[in-house]
């Protein structure tokens, strides 16, 4: 059983007693800043910026630092409590909140604690008693337990998980480490085939001045991947890439103004985001550049297909893979999902089955209604004898351009609205257009009637929000009125990750995370108002919402 910590500031003393007891140890600590790191956890210690951050230590023991004030961060944990500490100076409205996340039996110990903080735990269920001269000892011994947070049975730790791109091969990765049993089912004869098939994807996070949503989620999914892919064994080692840093620049003075904002108001760590001036930025290109633009020093490249190896490799012999097969139908029978083929063949059967098929997934009748679409990229492939510029970091603008590996340079991407799998022409002249507004000179301009038609079409998936989706499946046959996400039906073990778009590298780690929580009744990566935006349901309920 998994022991669950909430701390209401972190304490790396406390950090280590409870990592002493022994056993699998959840620990949840608050920070309003980043604190100094715990001896030999420099290496994995997040950068201070704003948010929940997950670092997991081993299979056993995982910490998830909650960097921002008290009040802010607290309303959004999802977990179910054994143990509380209480800082000096706890607030009595958080009591209720405590009682809410509460297990039966959960003990609680605050410190220095006044008369209005143990009326205020008295009243939400809490026995309380001294222990010491100021601090408070007590137990949670509600008469009427919160329904929601009663004691979840143990899942069975089996799953078939259909596609094996970024986003099977890491909920695989994930599920295997937790324990489980999965059969990766694949079309294709090997992973990473699909939309995860290109020489390089790049990583980097966004940035907004008022700190919307997708910058959020971006912010907690760049950090989280780059935590995992130390462990590992790290971007260039482990799999192809390189943590080279990205560039993006600014289109046009106005938006260098924007860029230069939004760094202000939020003072990010300076390996984080910084801004790199004209003359900087023109020296890392070698070619001028009026403006500058963001520089994001811990970003960079990686070819997806090496890293999905890579984490497929990890899983041991708890992975089967079952590839050159298409799952087209799935059946509830007994408690179990039957995975079948075109020819009605039983290909796998588990009682958790997650469709991670980009947009494939739609051919699947349980997904068919998920609002997903296809978006056409074209990459081009320069190769280094063609002249491309040789650049020592990602550069980026309207478009991308990487530095040389294995001899190519990789420029792209389109967004086109068709489903032609052929290169073209015309998609070619537009990178190399973009890429000749992103790095001037007469050489890479050259380069749009130079250099041979050469390169790779993918189909990304996409949501019409741009967010992914990562959680249970909805069940829109048997929706009715719906007022809130929890009211949404859903397919009884029947779970997704889809809706990657063109970030698979930095949300693919985090959304296997959370839905491995999700299935394990564990405290989820991210605050509960990120988990709701990312809720399969979300367009079920908009969709009902807009009807009643």
């Amino acid at each position: 059983m998994m022991r669950v910590v909430l701390d209401t500031e972190f304490c790396g003393e406390r950090f280590a007693a409870a990592r002493a007891q022994g056993g699998r140890l959840h620990y949840i600590a608050v920070a309003t800043t980043l604190p100094q790191p715990p001896a030999g956890m420099s290496a994995m210690w997040p950068l201070n910026v704003p948010g929940f951050h997950r670092v997991i230590l081993n299979d056993d023991v995982t910490l998830d630092l909650l960097v921002g004030a008290a009040d802010a961060v607290l309303p959004q944990v999802t977990a179910r409590v054994n143990e509380f500490h209480l800082a000096s100076g706890a607030s009595p409205a958080w009591a209720r909140m405590f009682a809410k996340l509460a297990v039966q039996g959960a003990t609680l110990l605050a410190q220095a604690a006044d008369e209005a903080l143990v009326w205020a735990l008295t009243a939400a269920g809490f026995v309380c008693r001294l222990a010491g001269e100021a601090d408070i000892a007590a137990v949670y011994r509600s008469c009427r337990p919160q329904p929601a947070l009663a004691p979840e049975p143990e899942p069975v730790r089996r799953a078939v998980v259909i596609g094996a791109g970024l986003a099977g091969s890491s909920a695989a990765h994930r599920l295997c480490a937790r324990g489980w049993q999965v059969t990766l089912v694949e079309r294709h004869a090997q992973p990473a085939q699909e939309a995860s098939g290109n020489l390089a994807g790049i990583f980097m996070p966004l940035l907004s001045k008022d700190d919307n949503i997708p910058t959020r989620l971006s912010r907690v999914a760049y950090l989280f991947a780059l935590r995992e892919w130390r462990r590992l064994g790290g971007v260039g080692r482990a799999f192809e890439g390189a943590d080279c840093g990205v560039l993006q620049l600014a289109r046009d003075a106005r938006h260098a103004s924007v860029q230069q904002e939004a760094l202000a108001a939020w003072n990010y760590p300076q390996e984080y985001a910084r801004w790199a001036d004209a003359q900087e930025a023109s020296s890392l290109i070698g070619a001028a550049t009026p403006h500058g633009g963001w520089m994001f020093e811990q970003g960079g490249w990686a070819r997806p297909a090496s890293l999905c190896e890579a984490m497929l490799a990890a899983c041991g012999d708890r992975l089967q893979r079952v590839f050159c097969t298409e799952a087209l139908n799935l059946q509830r029978v007994d408690g179990e999902w039957q995975v079948r083929g075109a020819d009605g063949a039983l290909i796998a059967q588990a009682p958790t089955v997650i469709l991670a098929s980009g947009a494939a997934a739609n051919n699947i009748v349980q997904a068919a209604e998920l609002p997903l679409s296809k978006l056409r990229g074209q990459v081009t492939h320069l190769a280094e004898d063609a002249g491309p510029p040789m650049l020592p970091l990602v550069v980026c603008r309207e478009a991308y351009v990487t530095p040389a590996a294995n001899g190519i340079v990789c420029a792209g991407a389109t967004y086109d609205n068709d489903d032609d799998p052929q290169l073209r022409a015309s998609s070619q002249l537009e990178n190399l257009t973009r890429l000749a507004e992103i790095i001037p000179g007469e050489d890479v301009a050259a380069l749009a009637h130079s250099a041979p038609l050469d390169g790779r079409v993918g189909f990304r998936c996409a949501a019409p929000d741009r967010l992914p989706l990562a959680g249970a499946l909805p069940d829109y046959p048997n929706a009715g009125r719906l007022e809130f996400l929890p009211d949404v039906p859903r397919h009884e073990g029947l779970h997704c990750l889809l809706g990657y778009a063109s970030r698979g590298l930095i949300w693919a780690p985090l959304m296997a995370e959370l839905l491995v929580s999700q299935l394990e009744h564990t405290p989820p990566p991210l605050e509960a108002a990120l988990i709701d935006a990312l809720d399969p349901g979300r367009f079920l309920l908009k969709q009902r919402r807009r009807s009643q």
